[in-house]
């Protein structure tokens, strides 16, 4: 499977390794080179310098023929229209976006997007976490 990760911070350099080590074919694309220190050193994907709102920078990191798309990086903005750019232009089958704000994820979650927020997850998961 060939998966555009954009974002190289904690998850989605993470992502990026468990896919490659399952033998992905990965790119990770970020703004800031310092965010790809993340990545091993043993890395066998690539790691690309773009923003990930741009289609150029999005179509040297391979989306036109990705299955998938992510977009985890620390703005929900960034995260939904990147995921829609994906959706829409690019036609990626898969794609999937980080939206902290849980009002928000049940929104694009009603407009066609596969949109999980970390807060209500690991809210949930703490909820448990009490009842055991």
């Amino acid at each position: 499977m060939k998966v555009v990760i954009m974002g190289c911070g904690r998850v989605g350099a993470r992502l990026a390794t468990l896919l490659d080590k399952e033998g992905h074919q990965v790119t990770a694309l970020d703004n800031d080179t310092y965010s790809f220190r993340r990545l091993p050193p043993d890395f066998g994907g690539t790691a690309l310098l773009g923003n990930g709102l741009d289609e150029e920078a999005l179509k040297r990191a391979g989306i036109e023929q990705a299955d998938a798309f992510v977009a985890v990086t620390q703005g929900d903005n960034r995260n939904i229209m990147a995921a829609q750019i994906a959706k829409h232009i690019f036609k990626v089958p898969k794609v999937l976006c980080r939206i902290y704000d849980p009002l928000r994820r049940d929104l694009y979650s009603l407009l066609g997007l596969e949109a999980i927020s970390p807060t209500t997850v690991f809210a949930q998961m703490l909820k448990e976490k009490l009842k055991s």
